[in-house]
């Protein structure tokens, strides 16, 4: 059997202007394993770009006037752009050149309204500026056009998990607390008596940067008790952990919740969902999925709940079940064969179902048998509040953006970007394509997916966009046309169920037949990626996206957001508003370590690996922005900073180095 799935590890106005190029600096001790050397190949594939960003040691070391660094009035620095509102309110931290981003950077965002009270919204986000990754989180009070943020008290959590025999320390007394080092992969949402929650990933960095020998990591659910984000409980509440660990596997990942807030609860108590019902039996249970990639090299998806308000959670379940869906196991011999996949979402209908989405890279396909590189996107659901799942069922299958070394000037080695139509190699951050699910409220029948697709109506085989399998070195996915303007691009993709998710349009229907959400002109030669989706009360369809159909955004790398929408998911008749008031610069924070011996780019790793979105009434896209520059200490010529110490802008390869802050906006959703 031919492993051809190689491909993720590389993946989790001022005075004057300081030229530089910064430089990466690799602390990490080469005799100290990273995270790399306990992977299996597909297993690194899908580690996510946040995990891979704080756990691989070679991580370890690194055109608008800069009002985010000097306070306002109001003591913070709200920067909005036009209609576009800053979330976070911080002032920029000046942070050294060679670790650009630490100390900085706002990504990977989550947001949700209150449904019961929509002018209440929070808001979160991998926030960098305690070098590093936190989980930020901010809160508004009259519908986001203000923000104020909280601190989430996720310094230690309760130890409450005993080490293995062969560990080290043995089996004894508890540790009265773990303290954790690194967080992120933030969601947050609210029950249906207005409490609101934070869900935060957290691990232990290793021996490698910290000396500490511990490597754990879990998931852990913060409650605002009634004031609507500003506060949380301490300490956070575990919803499953490894405890003490030597070794990075098994290491906990990319965890996502969903709330059941349906206000109606069902009379009596049922211990079942009835599926099409308006009342719910599970009123306000807090549901939590995540991959767990273990060291026999698989990656499964696994749920736990909890009933009581996230004070306890459940043990957990077993999501990605055995299927013929699978037919390629990698060779482990597991008895449920769905042994490899990422980037799950569980989300809730009014009538109490479950339903749990996820990326699977166990298809036929994957045999290597040609060139056909797709993947495919299941759904399972749960009529019992999260104890027992059905058998997959196939949402769609998908094509992942291209291999970035390979079409990008070896940069970003092993993982997949989104590559712009030009020469130039600077659009370099690693994206992935992945679905995003939500329920009509209106209709509990009608469950909605809408994902990412780098093959679709809009770029296949008939404009030269050809698959043409893996790379042999990193296993990301190969195509002809990806530097070729008219060619190859992205799209966001449709696939709708109407019988509760027993059958998706998306099933039987190859990703060039489906429907685009992106449906202006530009849309059709131009990419667009990482999707959130929502519905309104009223059950209208909101998409937001990164799109380059702006200017010359396809050409430079620079991207925008827009959002499309629909009185129809069932249609293909979708409207399409310009959210962002600016194209945004390709980012420039967490630069490639490659860089330094190959100045070529002057493009990021990083930016996350998700946007958000909400829809009560009106859409709220939220996402992270690059408009605001980064800024410096200034230094002379020798790299010695000027006394007395002053504030400067910083370029590389003539590029005005950027921050990475969180954007919202309040739009209508458009329809047709």
């Amino acid at each position: 059997m031919k492993l051809r799935l190689v491909r993720l590890l590389a993946p989790f106005g001022v005075a004057s202007v300081l030229l530089f190029q910064p430089a990466i600096t690799n602390t990490a001790q080469a005799t100290v394993p990273g995270i790399d050397d306990e992977m299996n190949d597909i297993q690194g594939r899908l580690l996510s770009g946040f995990a891979d960003v704080e756990l691989n040691s070679k991580n370890n070391g690194e055109g608008s006037k800069p009002t985010s660094y000097f306070p306002r009035g109001s003591d913070s620095c709200p920067v909005n752009q036009s209609s576009n509102i800053k979330v976070n309110q911080n002032c920029l931290n000046l942070t050294d050149p060679d670790l650009q981003g630490r100390g900085q950077a706002q990504n990977e965002e989550s947001i949700a309204a209150d449904p019961n009270q929509p002018n209440h919204m929070i808001a979160s986000y991998n926030d960098y500026r305690r070098g590093d990754g936190t989980c930020g989180v901010s809160y508004s009070l009259d519908k986001g056009r203000t923000w104020n943020e909280t601190t989430v008290p996720n310094g230690f959590t309760r130890n409450t998990i005993t080490p293995a025999p062969s560990q080290s320390p043995p089996p004894g007394p508890l540790y009265p607390r773990e303290y954790w080092q690194a967080s992120g992969d933030t969601s947050v949402g609210w029950d249906s008596k207005g409490n609101a929650y934070l869900s935060c990933q957290m691990f232990k960095r290793g021996p490698a940067t910290a000396g500490d020998p511990d490597r754990a990591s879990g998931f852990f659910v913060f409650r605002s008790t009634q004031n609507n984000g500003a506060s949380f409980n301490f300490p956070g509440r575990s919803v499953f952990e490894t405890g003490f660990q030597r070794s990075f596997l098994p290491l906990e990942d990319k965890q996502f919740m969903g709330i059941d807030n349906n206000p109606n609860k069902c009379a009596g108590s049922p211990a079942t969902a009835t599926p099409g019902a308006s009342c719910t039996p599970f009123q306000d249970r807090i549901y939590v999925t995540w991959t767990e990639f273990a060291p026999n090299g698989t990656a499964f998806i696994y749920e736990a709940y909890s009933s009581d308000y996230a004070e306890h959670f459940s043990p957990r379940h077993l999501v990605s079940l055995n299927s013929p869906l699978c037919p390629n196991d990698y060779g482990l011999g597991t008895a449920d064969t769905c042994n490899e996949n990422q980037f799950s979402q569980p989300f809730v209908g009014p009538d109490g179902v479950l339903y749990v989405i996820f990326n699977n890279f166990n298809n036929a396909a994957t045999f290597g048998t040609g060139p056909d590189n797709r993947n495919q996107i299941l759904m399972v659901k749960s009529l019992d509040g999260g104890i027992t799942f059905s058998n997959p069922v196939k949402v769609s299958d998908f094509y992942d953006l291209p291999d970035c070394a390979t079409y990008q000037q070896g940069h970003d080695f092993g993982r997949a970007c989104v590559p712009e139509k030009n020469a130039t190699a600077n659009s370099i951050f690693r994206a992935t394509n992945l679905g995003s699910g939500a329920v009509n409220p209106t209709n509990p029948n009608q469950v909605v997916v809408t994902f990412g697709s780098y093959i679709n109506r809009h770029s296949s085989e008939v404009n030269g966009c050809v698959p043409t399998g893996f790379d042999p070195a990193t296993g990301q996915n190969l195509f002809t046309g990806v530097k070729t303007i008219g060619a190859c691009n992205n799209d966001i993709l449709i696939s709708v169920s109407n019988d509760g998710g027993n059958t998706f349009t998306g099933t039987t229907v190859d990703p060039r037949a489906l429907p685009s959400v992106n449906t202006d002109a530009g849309q059709a030669t131009t990419d667009q990626w990482w999707q959130w989706i929502a519905f309104t009360k009223n059950g209208k369809l909101a998409t937001s996206y990164y799109d380059r159909q702006y200017g010359s955004d396809e050409l430079t790398g620079f991207s925008d957001v827009s959002l499309s929408g629909t009185g129809d998911a069932n249609g293909t008749s979708f409207a399409v508003s310009r959210v962002s008031s600016g194209s945004m610069p390709f980012p420039t924070q967490f630069p490639d370590p490659h860089s330094v011996s190959r100045p070529d780019s002057a493009g990021g790793t990083f930016w996350g690996d998700y946007t958000g979105l909400t829809a009560v009434d009106n859409a709220y896209p939220f996402w992270s922005d690059t408009r605001d520059p980064d800024l410096f200490v200034c230094t002379d010529s020798a790299g010695n900073v000027t006394l007395p110490p002053s504030v400067c802008g910083g370029t590389t390869l003539g590029t005005t180095l950027n921050d990475q802050n969180a954007y919202t906006a309040a739009l209508a959703v458009p329809s047709r």
